[in-house]
C-alpha cells in the first residue's frame, strides 16, 4: 500500500506539471522557466498556492490576487495523473514496466488535455513519446506481436522488442498518413493532422501495432458517436468544426492500457 500512495503522490506532481505543459507548449514557452504565474494577471504563483489539489480547494478555485476563476482542467489533470500512476503501481509493483506504463499514461493525458484545449499535438509528448517508447524497448520487453513472429529466430529478444517497437510506429502512423491523405483527396479539406500521425506513431512504440490499431479504431468510434452528439447538441457547423480526434485516440489508449492491467498475470 504505500508503494501504491507514493506513485499517486507522484502521480499528482506530474500532473502538476503536465498542467505546465498544456498550457506554455502551444504557447511555445518553456516549461521550465519562469515559474508558475497565473494566466491572467501573470503573477507568480507561491509554493503553498501549487500543491496539486489542495490549493485549488483552499482558494476556491480562484487566483488569490486577481480572483479570476481557475480552469477546473488543473484539478481534473492531477487527480487523472496520480490515479492513473496509482493504480499502475498497485497492479505492477514497482518494476520498470510500471514505469513505461506510467510514462504512457502521462503522455496520453497530456495529448488528450491539449487538444481538447488548443487543437495541438506538441511534438514533444508526440515524437518524444515515440522516441521514448522505442528506447525503452530495450529494457523492457514489446508484448509478442505479429511484427515479432515475422523476425529472426537468431536475433536476441532485445533486438527483437526494439524493432517491434520502431516498426509498429512506423507502420501505423504510415497507415494514418495515408488515410488522411486520402480523406484530403477525397474530401478536399483535411480530416487529419500530422499531429494525429504522431500520436499513433507513439501508441505504436508503447503498445504494438495490434494495440495501435485497436486504439486508432475504437478512438474513431468514439470520435465519431460522441463528436456527432456534441455537434449537434451545440449546434455546431459539421462542416467547420475542427474534432478534437487526438483526444479520443488518448482516451482509447488509455482504455487499452487499463485493460492490458487487468489481463496481466
Amino acid at each position: 500500500m504505500l508503494e501504491t500512495f507514493l506513485a499517486l503522490l507522484f502521480g499528482l506532481l506530474i500532473g502538476s506539471f503536465l498542467n505546465v505543459c498544456i498550457y506554455r507548449m502551444p504557447e511555445d514557452l518553456s516549461v521550465v522557466r519562469p515559474r508558475s504565474f497565473c494566466p491572467a494577471c501573470k503573477h507568480t504563483i507561491p509554493w503553498y498556492d501549487n500543491i496539486p489539489l489542495v490549493s485549488y480547494a483552499l482558494l476556491g478555485a480562484r487566483c488569490r490576487w486577481c480572483r479570476t476563476r481557475i480552469s477546473a482542467r488543473y484539478p481534473i489533470v492531477e487527480a487523472l495523473t496520480g490515479a492513473l500512476f496509482a493504480w499502475i503501481v498497485f497492479m505492477r509493483s514497482v518494476t520498470p514496466l510500471a514505469a513505461k506504463d506510467c510514462l504512457f499514461a502521462a503522455l496520453m493525458v497530456g495529448l488528450i488535455f491539449t487538444d481538447l484545449e488548443q487543437r495541438i499535438l506538441p511534438d514533444e509528448f508526440t515524437l518524444g513519446g515515440a522516441l521514448s517508447g522505442i528506447l525503452i524497448a530495450v529494457w523492457v520487453p514489446m508484448d509478442r506481436g505479429l511484427i515479432s513472429y515475422l523476425l529472426p529466430y537468431s536475433w536476441s529478444p532485445r533486438m527483437v522488442s526494439v524493432v517491434d517497437a520502431a516498426a509498429s510506429a512506423l507502420m501505423i502512423s504510415l497507415l494514418m498518413w495515408a488515410v488522411g491523405a486520402a480523406y484530403l483527396k477525397l474530401r478536399k479539406r483535411e480530416g487529419l493532422g500530422l499531429g494525429d500521425v504522431k500520436m499513433i506513431a507513439t501508441a505504436g512504440a508503447f503498445l504494438g501495432l495490434e494495440g495501435a490499431l485497436l486504439m486508432l479504431m475504437i478512438g474513431s468510434v468514439l470520435g465519431s458517436v460522441v463528436g456527432y452528439a456534441y455537434i449537434r447538441i451545440a449546434r455546431k457547423d459539421p462542416s467547420t468544426y475542427e474534432l478534437p480526434f487526438g483526444s479520443f485516440l488518448g482516451v482509447a489508449a488509455l482504455g487499452i492500457a487499463l485493460l492490458r492491467l487487468s489481463a496481466a498475470p
